[in-house]
């Protein structure tokens, strides 16, 4: 419609010009001229920057390309089709915090364990606590052949924690969550189980990070997640290749496959399978490092920490969710 519009008036502009010079009664001056073609010329680059840049509003912006996720398709769908499964890609960090830290941010009734954590990390500093930053990409989720669609997330996470007093299961507590604004299955998802979510938008908004152009450092990516509510809440992150391996492969195989809590009334049973084609063969998990600046509960502040070690990779997951917590008792034992 606008661009008829302007269409109409670069073909009624000369004839206007035309009969306005020949009007003697006007007494047309050459500034007029002027203006009438400065005025035409200035219709004219209107039309072609409208038909360039002009998006009809029948065609779905998912069509014209400007979104595509670099993610690969769900391997395991067909495996297990009455099961809640999808891929999620993304990075993972570790963020050492001190023990007196954890336990002010940790509430009180969930014990921590620190045994656990040490069993798997024998070197890891006396005194401290291993919280997780987690930046995701939610890809192809489906269960009994319907899909939804993708959405992002990030958050802290807290593992190794004593939820039913028997001082040898580890769950997980994920209090908050930054979450794709508009994708209510997700954040009603997360909210029923207590987290407390904030809708955000994300960058990239359909992939798990983008590379950063021109980086001095190989491998080289970040990500970015701000509440819709300005202020509220963030998490970025940027992170480069690193042949350092802080923490082993184990570690991050056992904290992921935790129950997930938040209020405690029920958890979350997510099986990240490590052996499938978008983990294993070209798929490598690359060790990463860098920079985590988060302004999200439970911290009361912004808060940023450097040289941060983590895993970019991703994996298949198969997930059982709102199951009563009592019924992980010794899971993950051998």
């Amino acid at each position: 419609m606008f661009s008829t519009c302007i269409e109409l008036a670069l073909l009624c502009h000369p004839i206007l010009a035309f009969l306005t010079v020949q009007n003697s009664k006007m007494h047309i001056k050459h500034s007029n001229l002027h203006y009438f073609i400065f005025s035409f010329l200035s219709l004219l680059v209107l039309r072609y920057a409208t038909s360039a840049y002009f998006i009809p509003s029948e065609i779905p912006v998912a069509s014209l390309g400007l979104c595509t996720t670099k993610d690969q398709p769900n391997p395991i769908a067909h495996i297990y089709p009455g099961n809640a499964t999808g891929t999620l890609n993304g990075t993972i960090s570790v963020i050492p915090i001190t023990l007196e830290l954890a336990r002010q941010l940790i509430p009180p009734q969930y014990g921590i364990l620190e045994h656990a954590y040490r069993a798997l990390l024998p070197d890891f500093p006396k005194g401290m606590y291993p919280a997780v930053v987690a930046a995701l990409h939610d890809h192809e989720v489906q269960a009994f052949g319907y899909k939804i669609d993708d959405f992002s997330r990030s958050g802290f996470e807290f593992p190794f924690l004593d939820l039913l007093n028997d001082n040898h299961t580890s769950f997980k507590w994920a209090p908050s969550m930054l979450m794709t604004a508009g994708h209510d299955i997700a954040l009603n998802g997360a909210q029923d189980y207590g987290t407390k979510t904030f809708p955000a938008s994300f960058d990239p908004g359909c992939d798990a990070y983008r590379a950063v152009p021109n980086s001095k450092k190989p491998g080289t990516t970040y990500f970015s997640a701000r509440s819709l509510e300005a202020g509220a809440a963030s998490l970025t992150t940027l992170f480069s290749e690193t042949e350092e391996e802080v923490f082993p492969l184990e570690f991050f195989k056992n904290f992921t496959n935790q129950p997930t809590f938040a209020d405690g009334k029920s958890c979350d049973n997510m099986i990240r399978l490590f052996n499938t084609s978008v983990t294993t063969g070209s798929n490598t998990i690359q060790a990463v490092k860098g920079t985590v600046r988060a302004n999200l509960f439970p911290f009361s502040a912004e808060r940023e920490w450097r040289n941060v070690y983590g895993l970019r990779l991703d994996t298949a997951f198969i997930e059982n969710n709102y199951l009563p917590c009592e019924n992980f008792r010794g899971y993950g034992s051998e």
